[in-house]
């Protein structure tokens, strides 16, 4: 594709969200481009949790026999530690949850709805591509100035949709602003060999000392480590050297973990910190730009949400902005399409924020009243009663907030 090409929509950012709704106008007759800055999607990725409402999605988009073949794996237990003893386990099997999460390759995810996009002749993929800034003309959005491989270029359309993540080119040209919820914690992540400690493949939570770990098999086989401290920290611990870090959540582990942790640590593929940030910008529209997934509102890594939410925010663009796309309604009309976006995915963004807020502020505290709230905490939680009292929570989590459906 001549990058100078008019299409109707430019979609900037190749994740979850970019990458969908890039499949199903695609699939719908609709010009669209997706630039992405990267060559390939072959890089590490950490949010690769898929709830039931993102599978759900991606089954209305046709996608339930390809998505299932991909790489993936499915914990059967949630093993809950506190102070370094397992407190009681959760069933998390086929048989106890019929519709359960999955860590499913992400990169895997991108290339498949890329492909299917792909099959279609109005679709354009941009690899190695950067969108510097905005094409403005009067008080419109008309495209985007681009950086290829062979020097810049401007890419012409109707509309520019921003899902290029928390860092948003097109938020910032935009002139879109995010309000910060505060989040008092970063996570560190890592991958290390799957350790043969128990049956199965369990996903463990640990708590205590003001930490909170988590770990699962990623979808390679590997154990992914996510370890969750407060904002700040992160610098003077990698700073003592990989050994000491490893070390400090070592004590925060059980035995049988802590000494697969010390075994391996030269093993540890990559370490990554995550800045974690909660925004939300209100007004995710303008004339010719739209914004969705966390260029539109960054979650917090609680509650692995943000595949989910970017997934389900293309599926409801799709919905609003096909007809117009179809309509020749004219710039007026497709305004007016992406303005109806945010108020409909609005209320489920607003809910997950404020409830993935909560378990940091939990675990987090320290002193004795945090120590005993979180000891209060787990021991209600052995009793059934408190689950299912539980389960409508979880179910925001799981099942999504708002019923989104393909209707184009």
């Amino acid at each position: 594709m001549d990058a100078s090409e008019h299409v109707q929509v430019a979609i900037v950012g190749g994740g979850p969200a970019g990458a969908a709704l890039a499949q199903i106008l695609a699939s719908r007759g609709v010009q669209v481009a997706l630039v992405e800055r990267h060559s390939d999607f072959e890089r590490e990725f950490r949010g690769e949790v898929l709830m039931p409402s993102g599978l759900r999605v991606l089954a209305e988009m046709g996608l339930a026999e390809p998505v299932a073949a991909l790489p993936q794996r499915r914990p059967d237990r949630l093993l809950v530690h506190r102070n370094r003893r397992r407190v009681f386990e959760i069933d998390l099997s086929e048989a106890a949850l019929p519709e359960a999460p999955v860590a499913l390759s992400q990169p895997h995810l991108l290339e498949l709805l890329v492909e299917r996009a792909s099959d279609h002749a109005g679709f354009h993929v941009l690899r190695g591509v950067v969108a510097r800034d905005l094409l403005v003309e009067g008080d419109r959005v008309r495209g985007l100035r681009l950086q290829t491989r062979s020097g810049e270029s401007e890419l012409r359309c109707d509309l520019v949709v921003g899902a290029d993540g928390r860092g948003s080119v097109v938020r910032h040209r935009g002139g879109f602003h995010a309000k910060s919820l505060g989040t008092p914690m970063d996570v560190v992540w890592c991958k290390l060999p799957w350790p043969d400690i128990d049956p199965g493949q369990p996903a463990r939570a640990y708590l205590g000392g003001g930490h909170l770990l988590l770990t699962l098999m990623a979808p390679d086989g590997r154990l992914q480590l996510a370890w969750v401290i407060l904002k700040g920290t992160y610098g003077e611990l990698r700073s003592r050297g990989v050994e000491e870090w490893v070390e400090r959540m070592a004590t925060h582990v059980d035995p049988a973990l802590a000494a697969h942790l010390r075994a391996h640590v030269h093993d540890i593929s990559r370490p990554f910190l995550l800045d974690a940030r909660t925004e939300r910008v209100q007004g995710w529209a303008a004339p010719g730009v739209l914004l969705l997934g966390d260029a539109a509102h960054t979650m917090s890594p609680v509650g692995g949400q943000g595949i989910n939410v970017a997934l389900r925010d293309a599926v409801v663009a799709a919905n609003h902005l096909v007809p117009a796309l179809r309509g020749g309604g004219g710039p007026a009309a497709l305004d007016a399409a992406a303005a109806r976006v945010e108020p409909e995915r609005g209320p489920e963004i607003d809910r997950i924020q404020r409830l993935a807020a909560q378990p940091p502020r939990l675990v987090m505290r320290s002193g004795r009243p945090a120590a005993a709230a979180r000891g209060l905490v787990l021991w209600l939680a052995r009793w059934s009663w408190v689950q299912r009292a539980a389960a409508g929570t979880a179910s925001d989590f799981l099942d999504g907030v708002t019923d989104v459906r393909l209707r184009v």
